[in-house]
């Protein structure tokens, strides 16, 4: 089965005032990278650009961070197209 890697800008949005306030993880697509048609080399590829990225952004804030505006990455693998956002709908509280 053929696997797209891509990469993503993650930001944290704002769910809703319930419970003093939750937040959630996003994703926006940003480019494909690669086309995979092996899944074990489509993860390993993954993981690999992960460790690379995690290196590269290791002196920007997380996305957990006041400080965070943007601008941290990572590498996502998927069956079939890339989705433009994730996550697809916006969760709701339960």
């Amino acid at each position: 089965m053929r696997s797209i890697l891509a990469f993503y800008e993650i930001d944290r949005e704002y769910g809703g005032p319930e419970e003093g306030g939750w937040w959630y993880d996003s994703g926006t697509f940003v480019r494909a990278i690669a086309l995979h048609f092996d899944d074990a080399a489509a993860i390993a590829a993954q993981q690999r650009a992960n460790r690379l990225l995690e290196r590269l952004q290791r002196h920007r804030p997380t996305i957990d961070s006041c400080l965070y505006a943007g601008g941290r990455y990572r590498a996502l693998t998927f069956t079939g197209l890339p989705p433009e956002r994730f996550p697809a709908e916006r969760p709701r509280y339960a």
